[in-house]
């Protein structure tokens, strides 16, 4: 029977993999102003210790969490180029993604509206927003470039709209999940931007 062992990278990895793992169990159970190292290692089952060398303050965990629990939401647009195509494919992936919400994007979810009351969360979340609105920016900007969007548009205001719309939808999913039926209002928001945006 062969064994392979490990490298030092791939050990590495799956322990910081393990206590992300176990920093959104713990946001989602508790809340985020009960997130301690202490807590995340016994969580996880390993030591404070290998928390703090892993990440070093609760901050840079938070911040690690944040991009990690954000990650991948929506898979498959990084080969699409920007436009509205990419626009709408976003927010059909979106909205369908939360139908099966897995703990890391409750986590996010939940992390971003406390953070508009967390001072330690708010510049984390002020800069994943950012970015998440420049992305829906560059595609605005780039259906109009392409002729595919009203040059009348104005592509910070869609970008903000989509975000609000998009995390909105998300909040209401994780406090009354049965009310928002995501495989029916995937269709009806995407369609409602496609007519909002398109040339006539």
């Amino acid at each position: 029977m062969v064994t392979t062992r490990r490298t030092q990278q791939e050990r590495r990895a799956q322990a910081e993999a393990a206590l992300l793992d176990a920093a959104a169990e713990l946001v989602v159970q508790h809340g985020v102003r009960s997130l301690t190292l202490a807590r995340v290692g016994e969580q996880a089952g390993y030591s404070r210790g290998i928390v703090t060398h892993h990440f070093g303050s609760k901050q840079a965990l938070l911040e690690r969490l944040a991009r990690a629990t954000q990650a991948g939401f929506v898979p498959g647009l990084a080969d699409l180029p920007p436009g509205l195509d990419r626009l709408l494919r976003l927010i059909d992936g979106y909205i369908g993604a939360l139908g099966d919400v897995g703990m890391m994007n409750r986590a996010f979810l939940l992390l971003w509206a406390e953070a508009a009351t967390a001072s330690e969360l708010a510049p984390i979340f002020r800069e994943r927003d950012e970015a998440f609105r420049s992305d829906l920016r560059s595609d605005v900007a780039a259906g109009i470039t392409d002729g595919d969007v009203r040059p009348d548009v104005e592509p910070g205001d869609v970008a903000i709209a989509v975000v609000g719309q998009l995390r909105g939808i998300g909040l209401q999913r994780l406090l009354d999940p049965h009310t928002v039926d995501t495989a029916r209002l995937r269709h009806t928001v995407t369609d409602y931007w496609r007519r909002a945006l398109r040339v006539p």
